[in-house]
C-alpha cells in the first residue's frame, strides 16, 4: 500500500500534464466546425473522414514523416560516429569537444533556425561561399525546400543522437576491442562485429527521440519551410490561429501523435527483434 501511496504525487502530475491535455484535444477533435457558427458540441468522426479523403493532407503527413525519417538517419550517420570518436578522445580533448557538441543545446531552437535563414538565404555564406569556390554559377534554393528543413533540423537533433550513443557506449569495454584486434579481426570487422551491436539500444533510443521531435517540429519548418512547405505541426498551428478551426486542428495533432506511435513503437519491435540478444 505504501508505494501506491509514495506514486501517487506522480501519476497526479502525469495525469495533470499529459493524459488531461490528451483526453481534451481528442474530444474536441469530436466536435464540428463552421465558419458562421464556430465550434459545435457535436459528436462526429467528421474531422477525420475529411483527412483520410483529402489529398491535401496526405501530402502534408507523408512529407513530414519523410522529413523525419531523413534526419533521423542523418543523425544515426553523423551522431553514432562522432559519440564512438569523443569517448576515445583523452581529456581535456573530450570535455571540450563535448561541450561544442552539446552546445547548441544552450541555444533557442529559433535563434539556431533563424542563423539558418541567414546562411540559406541567396546572398547568404553558403551560396556566397559555393559561388566563390566556382561549384555552382547561381544560387542554390535553400528557403522554402525540404533540403533546408532538413539540414536545420539535423542541426538542432544531433546532439540528442550523441547523447543517447554515448550512454551506449559506456557500457562498452575498451579491451573487447583490443581483443579483436588481437585476434586478426581488421577495423571495419571490430566495428561491424563488436562495437555496432552494442550500440544498437543507443542508436534506437536517440532514433525514437530524433524522429518524435522532427516529426512534431514547428519552429524550424516554420522558418526554413514557410508557409508553402507545410508540415503536420505548422497545419495545426494555422487551423488554430489562422482558420480558427480547432477541431480540425486538434484532429491534425491527435493523428500526428498516432502516427508517431505505431512508427516509433513498429521500428522499435523490429530493431529488438533483430538484435534480441543485445537487449536481453
Amino acid at each position: 500500500m505504501v508505494p501506491y501511496l509514495l506514486s501517487a504525487p506522480g501519476l497526479a502530475l502525469f495525469a495533470v500534464l499529459l493524459l488531461v491535455p490528451l483526453v481534451m484535444t481528442f474530444l474536441l477533435s469530436l466536435n464540428s466546425f463552421s465558419f458562421y457558427g464556430g465550434i459545435e458540441n457535436v459528436w462526429q468522426l467528421g474531422n477525420y473522414a475529411d483527412i483520410v479523403a483529402d489529398d491535401y493532407f496526405h501530402e502534408v503527413f507523408l512529407r513530414t514523416f519523410r522529413i523525419a525519417a531523413v534526419v533521423t538517419i542523418l543523425c544515426a550517420v553523423f551522431g553514432a560516429p562522432e559519440a564512438y570518436i569523443l569517448r576515445r578522445m583523452k581529456s581535456p580533448w573530450r570535455g571540450l569537444c563535448l561541450l561544442i557538441v552539446l552546445g547548441p543545446l544552450l541555444i533557442s531552437v529559433v535563434s539556431r533556425t533563424l542563423g539558418w535563414a541567414l546562411l540559406f538565404g541567396s546572398t547568404g555564406l553558403v551560396n556566397q561561399g559555393l559561388m566563390a569556390l566556382g561549384l555552382i554559377a547561381t544560387p542554390i534554393e535553400f528557403m522554402y525546400t525540404e533540403t533546408g528543413v532538413v539540414i536545420a533540423l539535423t542541426h538542432v537533433l544531433v546532439p540528442f543522437m550523441v547523447l543517447s550513443v554515448w550512454a551506449s557506449l559506456q557500457r562498452l569495454d575498451p579491451q573487447v576491442e583490443n581483443a579483436a584486434l588481437s585476434l586478426g579481426a581488421g577495423p571495419l570487422t571490430v566495428m561491424r562485429r563488436v562495437v555496432l551491436p552494442q550500440i544498437v539500444p543507443g542508436i534506437l533510443s536517440g532514433s525514437i527521440i530524433v524522429f518524435a521531435l522532427a516529426a512534431s517540429a514547428f519552429a524550424t519548418p516554420a522558418i526554413i519551410g514557410g508557409r508553402r512547405l507545410k508540415v503536420a505541426a505548422t497545419l495545426a498551428y494555422d487551423e488554430f490561429l489562422n482558420t480558427l478551426n480547432w477541431p480540425l486542428g486538434a484532429t491534425v495533432a491527435v493523428l500526428l501523435l498516432i502516427a508517431n506511435v505505431v512508427i516509433i513503437v513498429g521500428c522499435n519491435r523490429l530493431v529488438e527483434r533483430r538484435y534480441k540478444q543485445v537487449f536481453e
